[in-house]
């Protein structure tokens, strides 16, 4: 059976929100969430040879939500999010070949070999952590916000979390003391209706929404289709207009769906003893029809007539840095002995 099924305008709703914009911007769009798809797709081609040591979270399908926030966040503005950390990395600028050597626990990983998937950073550019904790990167992000906030400094503060976080008191604490201190802070629930194999129905009442939750904080919220780059981009540019003003933090929910598994690089979509059935695959197929980057695509060829050729020099220009990538980290060093205990502080 269908539980959740996608509520949007679809492909309609995508050229209409694309009239306003020319295709050098709707071509650079594409190109990022394309190259996000085609190395979350790699990494679970990969994942088998039990080369990355570590436990992944892909996104396969939420592409869209990192790209089109992302956009409207400078270098400066740091980004926090949850284990699901891959997309978010990449659409801040994080550097591939660091991501792949961190999977890969080597020396030249972005964390030195010892965060693996679910902890990435890059302080380049604005990457500034994730938590494998439900809920966790929240307080921090919010207490960064604050101590931006009291040395005056411009930048603003993103944090991703999904919708599980929100069953933890640190989200709604966090947001209260946002509103009261009128912090520069934006909350992007990324809303792909399970927690691990858990739908949402059984965890939050169905006739309550979580931005009309936020709302009710004194918080700017909204809810928008996250497979529509351009309502996530435009809700992502409302909200940080707001917050730069001085009005406060502000709140995002966009609805998405993932098409793999909560982790690893298998579909747990078949109602069997061993990968858990909890959802169906005539849910998934439906949710496919609306693929983000799929439709962007179809606008960009139907709309803008952009040719084959291009898409397919994106595909081989991505698949090239892809290679590399994981060459780089394959060649990479692995940590010895005598590092244990770098950056283990005690007195």
């Amino acid at each position: 059976m269908i539980r959740y099924s996608y509520e949007s305008g679809g492909y309609a709703s995508l050229k209409e929100g694309a009239k306003k914009y020319n295709s050098d911007f709707l071509l650079d769009l594409f190109y990022k969430t394309y190259r996000i798809r085609l190395i979350e797709e790699a990494i679970a081609a990969r994942y088998h040879e039990d080369e990355m040591k570590t436990p992944v979270h892909l996104a396969i399908g939420q592409e869209a939500i990192a790209i089109g926030t992302a956009a409207v966040l400078g270098v400066q503005d740091l980004v926090y999010c949850t284990h699901r950390t891959h997309a978010v990395y990449l659409a801040k600028g994080g550097d591939l070949n660091a991501m792949f050597a961190e999977f890969h626990c080597r020396t030249t990983g972005c964390c030195g070999s010892r965060a693996g998937s679910m902890h990435l950073l890059d302080k380049k550019v604005g990457m500034a952590g994730s938590s494998a904790i439900v809920g966790g990167a929240i307080p921090i992000a919010t207490g960064f916000a604050l101590s931006a906030q009291q040395k005056k400094e411009n930048r603003l503060t993103a944090v991703y979390f999904g919708d599980a976080a929100v069953e933890e008191g640190a989200a709604w604490e966090s947001i209260n003391f946002a509103v009261l201190k009128k912090l520069p802070i934006i909350f992007i629930c990324e809303n792909n209706f399970y927690s691990v194999c858990s739908p949402l129905h059984y965890r939050q009442p169905e006739h309550i929404k979580i931005y009309k939750k936020a709302e009710g904080f004194g918080v700017k919220s909204e809810c928008v289709d996250g497979n529509n780059i351009f309502a996530v981009y435009e809700a992502a540019q409302r909200a940080v207009d707001h917050v730069r003003k001085g009005f406060g933090p502000a709140f995002i929910e966009a609805h998405t769906y993932r098409w793999l598994a909560h982790h690893g690089s298998e579909d747990d979509s078949l109602a069997d003893d061993v990968l858990g059935g909890y959802r169906s695959m005539e849910e998934l197929n439906e949710w496919k029809k609306y693929d983000p980057v799929a439709l962007t695509k179809k606008l960009l060829q139907e709309e803008f007539h952009v040719k084959e050729t291009v898409f397919d020099r994106f595909k081989e220009k991505i698949s090239q840095e892809i290679e590399d990538a994981f060459d780089f980290a394959l060649q990479s060093p692995r940590p010895t002995r005598d590092m244990l205990m770098q950056y283990v502080y005690s007195e």
